[in-house]
C-alpha cells in the first residue's frame, strides 16, 4: 500500500519536472530564433515620417550602435558586395530587434560626397549579423554609406566612409531649380521659402510629354522616397510623403530642415514597375 502511494506521490512531481522541462526548452529555442532572425517587427509609431529638428547620420556610431564595414575602399565600375554589421556597445553583432520601416528592415544609401551617385539599396542580413548587398559605384571618389534602420522602436542612420580610387573629379552642385528630368519623365518641385525648423511643405509631379502622369505606383508602400543631404557635413534627412493630396499625379512631403545650408534632394518614384530618381537642390535659411 505504501508503495502504491509512493508512486502517486510521484506522478506530480514527475509531471512538474516534465514542464519545467519543456519551459528550458523553449527558452533556449526562443533565444537561438532571437539571434538568428530579426522576428516580426513590433508595432511603434513610424520613426521617419517627417523630418524631424535631430540630424542624422554624422557618424559611426550613434545610441550605443556601431557600424562596421567589412571593407573601405571599392572597384569604381565593377559590382561587388558590400558587407557590414551593425555592433553594440559591447562589439557584438545586433542580430535581432530590427523593424521593418518603409518595408523592408535595412535601408542602405551610397553617395559620393559631391552628392552625385546616389544608390538607394535593400541589403539583408545573415545569421551572424553580417549584412549584405551588391554594390556598384561608377565612378571614382569618396562615398557616404548611410545604415537607415529602426530598432526597438528607435530611429537609427549610421554613417561609414567608401573610396574608390582613381581619378576623382568632384562636380559642383546644381543650382536649385524647379524642374529635373529623370529617364524621360520630368519632375517639378514646388515650395515656399523654407527656411531652418520650420515645417516646409515640398510637392513634387510628374509629367511626360507635357501630360501629367497619374499612374504614380506605391514604392515602399507610398507615393514617393525622398531623402535630403547636407551639402559640407552630409547630415541625413529622410521623409516619406503626406499621405493625401489633392491631385493624382503629385507626391507631397513636409519637410523640416534642421539647419541652414544647401541641401540635394533625392526623389524616387515608381512607374510601370521601374523606379526613377530625381535630384533638386534646395537652399534653407537660418
Amino acid at each position: 500500500m505504501s508503495g502504491r502511494r509512493d508512486i502517486l506521490k510521484s506522478v506530480p512531481a514527475r509531471l512538474a519536472l516534465f514542464a519545467a522541462g519543456l519551459a528550458v526548452v523553449f527558452v533556449a529555442a526562443a533565444g537561438v530564433g532571437a539571434a538568428v532572425d530579426p522576428g516580426r517587427p513590433a508595432s511603434c509609431a513610424p520613426a521617419h515620417g517627417a523630418m524631424g529638428h535631430e540630424a542624422f547620420g554624422l557618424s559611426v556610431t550613434q545610441d550605443g550602435a556601431t557600424i562596421a564595414p567589412a571593407a573601405s575602399t571599392a572597384v569604381a565600375g565593377r559590382q561587388q558586395p558590400l558587407r557590414f554589421r551593425v555592433l553594440g556597445g559591447d562589439g557584438v553583432a545586433l542580430r535581432s530587434g530590427y523593424q521593418v520601416e518603409a518595408q523592408r528592415l535595412m535601408h542602405l544609401i551610397v553617395v559620393r560626397r559631391d552628392l552625385t551617385g546616389y544608390q538607394h539599396l535593400h541589403p539583408v542580413m545573415r545569421a551572424d549579423g553580417t549584412w549584405s548587398v551588391p554594390l556598384k559605384v561608377a565612378e571614382p571618389g569618396a562615398y557616404r554609406v548611410f545604415a537607415d534602420f529602426q530598432r526597438s522602436c528607435r530611429k537609427y542612420v549610421l554613417a561609414s566612409d567608401l573610396l574608390a580610387p582613381g581619378d576623382f573629379r568632384p562636380q559642383a552642385l546644381p543650382a536649385p531649380v524647379a524642374t529635373a528630368t529623370a529617364d524621360g519623365y520630368r519632375v517639378r518641385i514646388e515650395h515656399a521659402a523654407l527656411r531652418a525648423g520650420e515645417d516646409a511643405p515640398l510637392r513634387f509631379t510628374v509629367s511626360r510629354g507635357g501630360r501629367p502622369v497619374r499612374h504614380i505606383q506605391p514604392y515602399l508602400g507610398a507615393r514617393g522616397h525622398l531623402v535630403a543631404v547636407r551639402q559640407g557635413d552630409l547630415a541625413y534627412l529622410h521623409v516619406h510623403p503626406e499621405e493625401r493630396d489633392d491631385a493624382a499625379d503629385a507626391i507631397p512631403f513636409s519637410a523640416d530642415f534642421t539647419s541652414a545650408g544647401s541641401y540635394r534632394l533625392f526623389l524616387q518614384f515608381r512607374i510601370d514597375g521601374t523606379v526613377h530618381t530625381a535630384a533638386f537642390t534646395v537652399k534653407v535659411a537660418s
